[in-house]
């Protein structure tokens, strides 16, 4: 509030004033008829792009971010908000341990608190095959120079008292590996961080505008067709989570992604008892405690196809049961509210990050269950993409071309986490 210091008196002041003299935090610009450089999609990764290609590559021209909703209002706004990048292959690892490095500086690099907190995460283990796939992927992470550790199941009760580990249990836990610099962000802030700081770099953010068809001229990306009218474009990113197919089949492509919806819940506010995150792959259940007190509640995505954002009962009851597997003393704890998103899924459960054989148009899609912990990752190495026409190292070997190379990088169950 122009340098004014915070207090009860200055908040009250500027409520009477309904706000008036507050700065906004980023411009609305009207939708010009032509840019540089076009992202389609306001989530976390597209608002990334954006303010790394400003920042980092400013050579490339003007740029605009078209959201056919608002802001931060699609996947970004209906995830779990988890960061961590113990993944077991090295491109895995190595594309989300170049996110969670910049995740460590992204308060201070934004000038906005996105309110990271490097609480760590626990990955348990409930059988042999768990522990043994626990222990290469922790050995697989120190030669990542990636912080990891196997603890043992005493080691994790006296971390998580509330934690049941009794050999009683359905699915006894056996240990956990454990990542110390993992943690959770505030989905909001990010997309508000990201966002503001964009525009105050010259990115327009344009509201409320839906691209309905793609201008493809000689191989060429010419322009956008878009609810409010026609852009002419010289590059395009598209960044639009589970509708990438959509916007890729406008240009001849067809992606190898499945739509699914993936649900969350929180529950009822209550007295801090969880201080870290815990994730269980075999009972198909995690959960954190938000600042306001609520447990944040996810699992897997729906089984079938669809672009629902709400997802089915059954989930709800499978993951409440799989909460109560792991802390009995939660069974009375009250849900308070429910949502879900639409994750595009790949064959191998890893990103598409990669150019596409239309001159001047790329992807950025297919990250399953795992975006929002790639949020600031994702938009550094795609506006690096876009910017240069050529991939950053971090992401090259996460091309489109690999399904048709047969060089895929399949986490699919490799690091023995579902998220």
């Amino acid at each position: 509030m122009h340098g004014e210091k915070y207090s009860w008196w200055s908040l009250l002041k500027h409520g009477l004033k309904h706000h008036k003299t507050w700065e906004p935090a980023w411009e609305r610009r009207p939708l010009q008829s032509h840019y540089d450089v076009v992202i389609v999609g306001g989530g976390g990764h597209g608002l990334a792009t954006a303010y790394y290609l400003a920042k980092n590559h400013p050579q490339v021209g003007r740029i605009a971010v078209l959201e056919k909703g608002y802001l931060g209002g699609g996947n970004t706004a209906r995830n779990t908000t988890i960061v961590r990048s113990n993944y077991l292959w090295d491109e895995a690892a190595g594309l989300y341990e170049h996110s969670l490095k910049l995740w460590e500086g992204l308060t201070e690099d934004l000038n906005f608190n996105v309110m990271f907190s490097q609480r760590g995460v626990y990955n348990l283990g409930h059988t042999l095959q768990d522990m043994r796939d626990i222990e290469r992927r922790v050995n697989a992470n120190h030669l990542q120079g990636i912080d990891a550790v196997v603890m043992t199941a005493a080691e994790v009760k006296e971390r998580i008292p509330q934690l049941d580990i009794s050999r009683s249990r359905r699915l006894p836990v056996l240990g956990a590996s454990f990542q110390p610099r993992a943690g959770i962000a505030h989905h909001d802030a990010v997309a508000r961080g990201f966002a503001r700081a964009a525009s105050r770099l010259g990115v327009d953010l344009i509201e409320n505008c839906e691209v309905t068809g793609l201008d493809i001229e000689a191989g060429r990306i010419q322009g956008l067709q878009t609810s409010q009218g026609y852009v002419k474009a010289g590059r395009v990113g598209c960044v639009a989570a589970g509708h990438s197919g959509v916007l890729a089949k406008m240009a001849g492509i067809r992606l190898p992604l499945e739509s699914h919806p993936l649900q969350a819940f929180v529950s009822e506010s209550m007295q801090r008892v969880i201080d870290t995150v815990i994730m269980s792959n075999a009972v198909h259940g995690y959960l954190s405690q938000s600042d306001k007190g609520e447990f944040v509640i996810g699992a897997g995505i729906d089984s079938y196809l669809g672009y629902g954002q709400r997802g089915s009962p059954h989930i709800i009851d499978h993951t409440a049961a799989a909460i109560i597997e792991l802390f009995p003393m939660f069974s009375r704890v009250r849900m308070n509210r429910q949502w879900g998103g639409i994750v595009d899924v790949s064959p191998d459960a890893c990103p598409i990050i990669s150019k596409t054989r239309v001159q001047g148009l790329y992807f950025n899609c297919g990250w399953g269950t795992g975006g929002f912990k790639a949020t600031p990752g994702s938009g550094h190495v795609f506006a690096h993409t876009i910017a240069h026409d050529a991939p950053h190292p971090v992401n090259a070997a996460f091309s489109l071309d690999r399904f048709t190379t047969g060089h895929l990088i399949d986490e699919h169950g490799a690091a023995a986490v579902a998220h």
